[in-house]
């Protein structure tokens, strides 16, 4: 449930409206803006469904919510949401770019790597030091040792951390190198994990599941801010369809429609979301024009040579393109990086 206060209520109306719904066992999360006060009602759907509140002083009207997230829910909470990562914003109208090779491979690499994101003009290095991957021959990455090459090299280029959490014991690991954990496609309904980042004190960047729709998407986002981290940023990948010739789908609707359905910034992987480096560029372009929030990218210094993900990584060269065209579309989009 949603309580629209009147304009006119006092903080006298909007105490007694707290008062009633912590009498009844539920809790409420605030969202004051210019003109109205919205109190969303959180709890046991019988006790919610037997709560009467429209004759209550201050009160405008209330609404009921059919969707089961509520927290990440844009009734909830009409204004967007900017997630400041020690100074640098995602959402609103900042645009932020997350950019780096997409294992952590060797210090050479990932300094080279960071300093070509930075150059370009990207505000975070990506890279993976913990590497879920299809085959368990594959590259798993270099865990506590790729994590401090990734701080070193972020530090030395004025660059946030970014980087994928695989299981909720490294948390606390990862949380001493990362600005922002990332919960990769696979993991987007391991509810243990979004439990604990639920707990964390850093933001949290959730990519969309392969075969996920939007509504689970935003129902594992509300399970992190159900923990009292209000701190997420929704990444759209890419989605598995019947289509071969890319690696994924990418879903750009879903960025439109996520806008409508949530407070949270959306950023866009171009890289995952195709599979192919040539593609990587048009849809990034597109994505922005859509209205995302910001991009996370595959760069890498020798995408010939990667031990991970070379056939979709741009090369320095690319992504200083890219970062180019980025620039004009968000100037117009409204957005500045």
């Amino acid at each position: 449930m949603i309580i629209v206060m009147s304009p006119a209520s006092s903080q006298e109306d909007l105490s007694g409206v707290e008062e009633k719904i912590k009498a009844n066992g539920l809790t409420f999360h605030l969202s004051k803006g210019e003109d109205r006060t919205i109190v969303g009602v959180i709890g046991d759907k019988k006790k919610i469904a037997n709560l009467e509140m429209n004759m209550m002083p201050g009160v405008e009207k209330t609404v009921r919510i059919t969707e089961k997230y509520k927290l990440v829910s844009r009734e909830f909470h009409p204004a967007d949401t900017v997630v400041d990562v020690d100074g640098v914003k995602i959402g609103g109208e900042h645009l932020t770019v997350m950019a780096g090779p997409c294992a952590v491979e060797s210090e050479d690499q990932l300094k080279e790597a960071a300093r070509c994101v930075r150059e370009g003009g990207a505000q975070f290095l990506r890279g993976g030091a913990f590497k879920p991957r299809t085959s368990p021959y594959d590259f798993q990455g270099l865990a506590e040792k790729g994590l401090k090459m990734l701080r070193e090299a972020a530090d030395e280029n004025g660059l946030k951390v970014v980087t994928e959490i695989v299981d909720k014991d490294d948390m606390e690991l990862i949380g001493t190198y990362a600005d922002v954990y990332q919960v990769g496609a696979r993991n987007m309904q391991n509810f243990q994990l979004l439990k604990a980042l639920g707990k964390a004190k850093k933001p949290v960047m959730l990519k969309r599941g392969l075969s996920s729709t939007i509504s689970e998407w935003l129902n594992a986002a509300e399970y992190i801010a159900a923990g009292g981290n209000e701190n997420i940023i929704l990444c759209e990948r890419g989605i598995r369809t019947y289509e071969t010739f890319t690696r994924n789908t990418l879903d750009l609707s879903a960025v439109a429609a996520v806008k409508e359905l949530s407070h949270l910034p959306i950023i866009v992987d171009p890289s995952h979301g195709t599979g192919r480096w040539q593609m990587v560029r048009p849809m990034a372009r597109a994505a922005i024009a859509a209205g995302a929030d910001g991009l996370i990218i595959e760069v890498h210094p020798h995408p010939e040579v990667a031990l991970s993900d070379g056939n979709q990584s741009l090369t320095p060269k690319n992504f200083n393109r890219l970062m180019e065209e980025v620039k004009q579309i968000g100037a117009l989009m409204g957005k500045a990086l």
